[in-house]
């Protein structure tokens, strides 16, 4: 289109040194030509125009859409990563409290086993003061015993019988006296 109008000013050059150039018709075709194309070129450069316009919005609005999402996606990045922070913290104090909790039955457990071994220390040492009365007593009640024994040998050997029927007698009315 272009070539054609620039023969046709060309042609219309070549022919206006010979004649004038308004005098000429073909320059006057290319004049009318120029303005028809000038006057249909606006309709369809606004049609381009308005068509890059639109596709400028539709382009800005994909752009303003994808700032709002990069800004939306940022926001959840930066509270997934302070939830993140937050967990982990919770975790450190939940296992800080964990151990704390660990040392302090620990430390209960010793204590409860320090008081039981006190305890049967206690009960084992009474157990062995019971079993040594016992066998004091034991050992007493055979001296007992044998001094008895000895004694009344002793006495019936040794004693008449007019004494011992009198000693037998006495011991015998102490005996209720004795008893009370």
């Amino acid at each position: 289109m272009l070539i054609s109008i620039a023969n046709a000013a060309e042609h219309a050059a070549g022919h206006a040194e010979h004649v004038g150039f308004f005098s000429d018709p073909e320059t006057w075709v290319a004049i009318t030509w120029l303005i028809v194309v000038g006057l249909l070129a606006r309709p369809v450069f606004r049609g381009i125009t308005a068509g890059l316009d639109l596709r400028r919005e539709k382009i800005r609005a994909r752009i303003e859409e994808a700032e709002r999402l990069r800004t939306e996606a940022q926001e959840l990045l930066s509270t997934y990563q302070r939830k993140q922070r937050e967990a982990l913290a919770e975790a450190k104090d939940i296992i800080a409290h964990a151990k704390a909790e660990a040392e302090r039955h620990a430390a209960q457990a010793t204590r409860d086993l320090e008081d039981l071994l006190r305890r049967r220390e206690h009960q084992a040492m009474e157990r062995i003061a019971q079993a040594e009365a016992e066998a004091v007593r034991d050992v007493r009640n055979t001296a007992v015993d044998i001094a008895m024994t000895a004694t009344q040998r002793l006495i019936a050997d040794k004693m008449p019988a007019a004494q011992a029927a009198a000693l037998v007698d006495a011991a015998i009315k102490d005996l209720p006296d004795r008893l009370h």
